[in-house]
């Protein structure tokens, strides 16, 4: 049976300041992110499995998504915890902001990076994530392909 690809869109809206950048965007700032998320598999072939001819249900994808990105970064302000962006950090977690410490430089390029590994560590062994799309403006994405990485 052929390989599919299937490809499921979200959004969310996240904050975020880039420590040390040379541009408006070491500002804290935010973004109405779009996320397309591409895997690939073969159809279940199973006439007796209730999810006979899909490659994954579009709503375990979501539900994977969701979980580890969507809810997660919607309405958070992200910052590079090894940056003295930790001080501001800790101030608006005092004023009951919803922030996120994370290891990177919190880039398009980055946050990319940091999707496909979480979304890969939970999606079941027959389908494999094909791609990812991180969209920060309307003209502006950075992408993540499985072939780029392997």
């Amino acid at each position: 049976m052929s390989s599919i690809r299937i490809t499921k869109q979200f959004s969310f809206e996240t904050g975020h300041a880039l420590y040390g950048y040379d541009g408006k965007c070491k500002n804290v700032h935010g973004h109405s992110y779009r996320l397309d998320v591409t895997v690939i598999g073969k159809p279940i072939s199973d006439h007796t499995n209730v999810k006979f001819g899909m490659v994954i249900d579009f709503s375990d994808l979501k539900k994977i998504v969701k979980e580890e990105i969507v809810d997660v970064f919607d309405h958070a302000t992200v910052f590079n915890k090894n940056t003295p962006h930790v001080e501001l950090a800790k101030e608006l977690q005092e004023r009951d902001h919803n922030v996120l410490l994370v290891n990177y430089q919190p880039t398009s390029e980055m946050m990319v990076i940091d999707f496909a590994e979480k979304i890969k560590n939970r999606l079941p062994k027959t389908i494999t994530l094909h791609s990812l799309k991180l969209q920060e403006t309307a003209t502006s994405y950075a992408q993540w392909f499985a072939s780029d990485n392997d």
